[in-house]
């Protein structure tokens, strides 16, 4: 399985192709809304999340409530776009319009300078329109396919908030994945502890009134993922690699741990390692996981467990310092909308992108044209593990 994304932040729609979905799967379009919803939601989001309700259209792939085998298309339509039609059209306009949006005055923290650098522009629009956090709504339809598809095949993917602004919210760790799931969704900050909540949307009310930002830690767990899944033989074939950089490619997130991840630094080796064991019901299970669920790049079986650190949102109703590429003189960055912490909605981003790496080590290890025969294989593989 693989996928691409294409579209801008103010542009006609965004559009998601994904290939490799195995034919036969049962997919309906309400399941890739539900995904989409979730992701608009979450205290602290912007102004951008009343004018959008994003719904998919699917246009290829999907017939009578179930996949081809060809390649999915989805797109979802920005209903903002009618405001800027001038702005982001795509045939020539007079220059006088034109010069009405033009970006030449790199914000700090985006990547409106390298990008217009790299591609030549001097209107950071250019830039800007694709390089915004928007085009993770592509993603996250792309990653609901691929929940679907887990799902059918016994394994499920919940993500959720751990920390906002320094303030933690700690879990049971006794919790199962559905557990976790329904007590973060009923949280407006996606989180469990209610006390930790009051204190991080306090926290998030104080940043929107002084026009800052703040950042956070997500977790995304996941139950019912065989033994086994990736490789030790090159380091391109680790999955816990592969979701590493799935992570890190999530607008505005800068680090990733699985387990205790930077935690196990401050450890000795006894409180790192999981020890193993074994019983006729289970077959071989870890004793704890501190590990998150790998070990040589592969699963072992237990729930995996990955963090993802996400900075503040670098658009600031008090602008930082910049230089106009024009005219090369100081200025104050331009303002886009924004979201004063948008932690709780990229705890949904980054449960999609965990999940369609998953399904992707799944489809490159089974055969995966049609889900029936996927179904078979992975099924007899589970019972192959356990009596090893």
């Amino acid at each position: 399985m693989r996928y691409l994304t294409a579209g801008e932040s103010h542009g006609k729609q965004l559009t998601t192709i994904i290939e490799g979905v195995p034919s036969h799967l049962p997919l309906l379009r309400e399941q890739i809304d539900e995904s989409l919803i979730r992701r608009q939601g979450g205290y602290g989001r912007g102004k951008r999340m009343q004018i959008e309700k994003d719904l998919v259209e699917v246009v290829s792939g999907v017939r009578h409530g179930y996949t081809l085998g060809s390649p999915i298309t989805l797109v979802v339509h920005n209903d903002d776009f009618k405001h800027w039609t001038d702005i982001m059209g795509e045939d020539p306009i007079a220059e006088d319009t034109k010069l009405r949006r033009v970006v030449t005055k790199p914000r700090p923290g985006h990547a409106d300078l390298n990008g217009g650098m790299k591609y030549g522009h001097r209107d950071m629009r250019n830039v800007l329109e694709r390089s915004s956090a928007r085009e993770t709504a592509a993603r996250v339809a792309a990653g609901a396919v691929a929940k679907v598809l887990l799902k059918e095949l016994g394994i499920e993917v919940a993500g959720y908030v751990r920390e906002i602004a320094g303030i933690v919210s700690d879990v049971d760790e006794s919790l199962s994945l559905q557990e976790r799931r329904d007590i973060s969704e009923a949280s407006p900050v996606r989180t469990f502890d209610e006390d930790a909540a009051e204190q991080m949307m306090e926290a998030i009310d104080t940043a929107k009134k002084e026009g800052d930002s703040i950042g956070g830690v997500c977790e995304v767990y996941v139950e019912g993922m065989p033994a086994g899944l990736g490789s030790y033989v090159q380091y391109d074939k680790k999955l816990d690699a592969k979701i590493a950089m799935s992570v890190m490619s999530i607008n505005a997130f800068k680090g990733v741990e699985f387990g205790i991840g930077f935690e196990a630094a401050r450890r000795n080796g006894s409180e790192v390692h999981d020890e193993i064991l074994w019983s006729e019901e289970r077959g071989y299970y870890r004793k704890t996981n501190r590990l998150g669920g790998f070990e040589g790049g592969m699963t072992t079986g237990m729930p995996i467990v990955v963090k993802g650190v996400m900075k503040p949102i670098p658009t600031l109703y008090k602008p930082l310092q910049s230089v106009d590429i024009e005219s090369k003189e100081t200025f104050s960055a331009s303002i886009e909308r924004s979201d004063s912490c948008a932690v709780p909605a990229a705890s949904v981003v980054m449960e999609h992108v965990v999940a369609f790496e998953l399904a992707k080590a799944i489809t490159e290890e089974f055969p995966a044209d049609y889900f029936p025969r996927l179904k078979r294989a992975v099924d007899d593989y589970r019972k192959e593990v356990q009596a090893f």
